[in-house]
């Protein structure tokens, strides 16, 4: 009965910024480390943040790193991706995802749950 749901995406011009939320519900979303997974047309899935239960630990795909941050809000049990300066290769459907207990999350194999998604196009 896990359930994540994503918000926030859509379409800006290169160089702008976009905040996305993924709301988590149906087990303790405190004890579970959570990312952020992306997936382009013809490409695989990648993992391109991710963040500790407790939010002290983070980790960013290169690419991401500098422009995007990852944080959480264990009360309201929702975590954001806070994107800048953002790229046309930014451009994918943005999944929000939470681990296996115990589980950094800093690999996709420590995943178990997925949101459907939301589209981010990044416009040149």
């Amino acid at each position: 009965q896990v359930q994540l749901r994503e918000s926030g995406g859509g379409l800006v011009q290169a160089g702008g910024s976009l905040r996305l939320s993924c709301a988590a519900s149906g087990r303790t979303f405190s004890w579970y480390a959570m990312g952020w997974f992306r997936q382009a047309p013809g490409k695989e899935r990648e993992l391109v943040a991710a963040i500790s239960s407790g939010g002290q630990n983070t980790y960013y795909e290169a690419s991401v790193k500098g422009r995007f941050t990852i944080s959480r809000d264990n009360v309201k049990n929702t975590i954001y991706l806070q994107m800048e300066s953002l790229k046309p290769e930014d451009t994918a459907v943005f999944y929000c995802a939470t681990t296996k207990y115990g589980a950094t999350g800093f690999k996709i194999d420590d995943y178990a749950y997925w949101g459907q998604g939301t589209q981010v196009t990044v416009s040149s």
